[in-house]
């Protein structure tokens, strides 16, 4: 599992929208939330278009548009806005990139596919359990929320 830039991003910008409320301080243009965020514009408005179509923010035309939340920030999950930036949480490279078109064959047994299945799924459930709302607590609560203890 890669976390890439796309994730990061689109989790930065997904917790700014929530520090903001939904609709409480108006919507946020795109280029202003580049600005605070020191976020490259262009992804931010390519973001900003994938969480849209995933249901996640909503825009609003005009001088005075921009985006916000669509939803409550505690019913929004880390996964949701990972499908959403990257339409996947979790390659296996079995099914995207096969090795050997025998062996990767969902047809065909092997003994690794289902540690990464499993992994997947484990994967999945944890990013599915923390809400923006989480992640908007300090980094020691969500460490506690996740289940690590911090570096003493």
């Amino acid at each position: 599992m890669r976390v890439t830039t796309w994730t990061e991003y689109s989790l930065i910008i997904s917790i700014h929208l929530a520090k903001r409320g939904r609709k409480g301080s108006g919507p946020v243009a795109a280029r202003e939330l580049a600005d605070s965020e020191r976020l490259p514009a262009d992804y931010v408005e390519q973001i900003l278009l994938r969480l849209r179509r995933a249901g996640l923010v909503e825009s609003v035309r005009g001088a005075k548009g921009g985006y916000y939340l669509a939803k409550d920030p505690a019913a929004i999950s880390v996964r949701d806005v990972m499908a959403a930036s990257e339409h996947q949480t979790f390659e296996i490279n079995c099914a995207t990139h096969p090795v050997d078109a025998d062996r990767c064959n969902p047809g065909h047994t092997c003994s690794i596919r289902p540690v990464w299945f499993a992994l997947q799924q484990r994967v999945d459930e944890l990013l599915a359990s923390i809400s923006l709302a989480d992640l908007m607590k300090q980094e020691s609560e969500v460490q506690e929320l996740v289940g690590i203890s911090s570096a003493s």
